[in-house]
């Protein structure tokens, strides 16, 4: 499933296709929100924006179009004329000025007022966004140290959406090896030093996944591993993906267990 950054490059997407416009026409395939369709029609899109793994819309009559692709939706941009080649569901199009936005396969659409998007059930469990809500390292901190969570393994702990939304199983690999922490450490066993140095990388570890299209390697370290013959899910990473294979740092085999379900790669030197 995409994580945050990748979300958040879907918004940026659909801000480009249809932000900034009125809106020629409106479609859902929900009976709930067909109804309201016309009612979109003239209607400004001021911005798209991300939160955690949920799309949203904003119109100029302070309504919001909230989506979630959870494993299979997907946007595809296109000109109005122009169909989209695929065999998938169309749940959603919105035009624009002659450009569409089409959504199709995803089943979670609804149409809510600003003011009460925290009612949302799904928005109302999240944290906040680190890539959306301006977040700071102070504020990170602020937020392991709270008595919810000061407690839980760092393994599972990142994973947890009301800590900070659209961190997903790639970064949370990333993240934990760039702040060179064990899964198993809590965040109350860590020193103020170690805290802060893992909000820093919580912030560098998703803003380089964002502006980096979902790579987190360094660069030298990516180039290294290309001209060894790694495939891209493996060169990107730093560690996610890349069991069996040598630390970009220090040669030692990156190794692969399973936290809150998931897999989780780490390397035993470098987060020993």
């Amino acid at each position: 499933m995409p994580e945050g950054p990748e979300i958040r490059r879907t918004a940026d997407a659909l801000q480009e296709q249809i932000g900034g416009r009125r809106l020629d026409g409106a479609w859902f395939a929900f009976p709930e929100l067909a109804s309201q369709a016309a009612s979109l029609c003239g209607r400004e899109v001021t911005a798209v924006d991300s939160w955690g793994k949920a799309l949203l819309i904003r119109f100029d009559d302070g309504r919001v179009l909230y989506s979630h692709n959870q494993l299979y939706g997907v946007w595809k941009y296109h000109d109005e004329e122009r169909e989209p080649d695929t065999n998938r569901s169309l749940r959603a199009r919105l035009t624009a000025q002659g450009r569409s936005a089409s959504l199709y396969s995803a089943s979670d659409i609804s149409l809510w007022q600003a003011g009460r998007l925290e009612e949302h059930p799904f928005l109302a469990r999240l944290g906040p966004d680190l890539l959306t809500h301006d977040v700071s390292i102070e504020a990170i901190v602020e937020r392991l140290e709270m008595p919810r969570f000061k407690r839980r393994g760092l393994g599972g702990l990142l994973l947890e959406q009301s800590l900070f939304a659209g961190i997903g199983n790639y970064l949370r690999s990333e993240i934990l090896f760039f702040a060179q922490l064990s899964y198993r450490q809590r965040p109350v066993d860590l020193t103020i030093a170690q805290r802060e140095h893992l909000a820093r990388t919580m912030l560098a570890v998703v803003e380089r996944a964002y502006h980096q299209k979902g790579i987190t390697n360094r660069d030298d370290w990516a180039r290294a591993a290309r001209k060894q013959g790694e495939v891209r899910q493996q060169w990107r990473f730093a560690v996610f993906q890349r069991g069996g294979l040598p630390c970009h740092a220090c040669q030692a085999l990156v190794e692969r267990t399973a936290v809150a379900s998931r897999r989780l790669y780490f390397c035993p030197e470098c987060q020993g």
